[in-house]
């Protein structure tokens, strides 16, 4: 079994090689790891690191770097590294140190379970972090939209760690380009009946002063995205 470790980077070249390092640090055994980094047109050295890392990694073949000419958002970085995945699962990880990858075992037992679909990361059972108040708030509002549309009881649908059966990411056919690719998924596993199971995470909220980029616009587009895939999007 593989596992493969989709990474959307945009100007991150304070933590993306200390992320990468924590990555390849991990033993997941029995799966192999895959992992992809999309540089999503990033104005800063974030590429030059990541190549140096992939190079000089003892894991290297294992190692793909693909990189977008300008910047188009999460939701369409993770589109191209979804592609280019080969592994039987998928997991999303942020180029920033919020989320530990001393997770990913956790995680991957659950989708011992054959009946499970996709395995989410939540932030918000049992955490001993918080983020902002209102970036609280507003993935709260979001979660609980989330479970009054779809008939669910999910904690964070927001969360980064989202481990998916690749085939099942796959036929979801994902069309958004920036943060509200965490909301169309979850509405479209939802929707479809796939299996969500969630288990606790650790979280390290950044500031952003270190560099947090999603805003209030972000919500607000969620928001919609949400209400469209319930009742008017296929």
């Amino acid at each position: 079994m593989k596992l493969s470790i989709i990474i959307p980077v945009y100007n991150e070249e304070k933590t993306i090689e200390a992320v990468l390092r924590k990555i390849a640090a991990q033993n997941i055994a029995p799966w192999e790891k895959e992992i992809i980094v999309v540089d999503d047109g990033s104005t800063d050295n974030s590429k030059a690191t990541i190549s140096a890392f992939a190079t000089a990694s003892a894991d290297k073949e294992n190692c793909k770097i693909i990189s977008h000419d300008k910047n188009n958002g999460k939701g369409a970085a993770l589109r191209t590294a979804i592609a280019a995945a080969t592994g039987d699962a998928v997991i999303v990880q942020d180029a920033d140190l919020e989320y530990d990858p001393a997770d990913f075992p956790r995680l991957l037992r659950e989708l011992g379970d054959p009946t499970v679909d996709a395995v989410y990361g939540s932030r918000n059972i049992s955490p001993e972090r918080r983020g902002y108040p209102h970036y609280v708030l507003g993935v709260a509002i979001l979660t609980t939209l989330t479970n009054l549309l779809y008939n669910a009881r999910l904690t964070d649908t927001y969360t980064c760690y989202k481990l998916i059966r690749t085939s099942v990411l796959r036929s979801l056919r994902s069309e958004s380009n920036g943060f509200e690719w965490e909301a169309e998924v979850t509405a479209k596993l939802l929707r479809r009946g796939h299996r969500i199971v969630e288990i606790p995470i650790g979280y390290r909220p950044r500031s952003f002063r270190e560099g947090k980029k999603i805003r209030f616009r972000d919500a607000v587009i969620g928001f919609w995205t949400l209400i469209s895939y319930r009742f008017w999007r296929s």
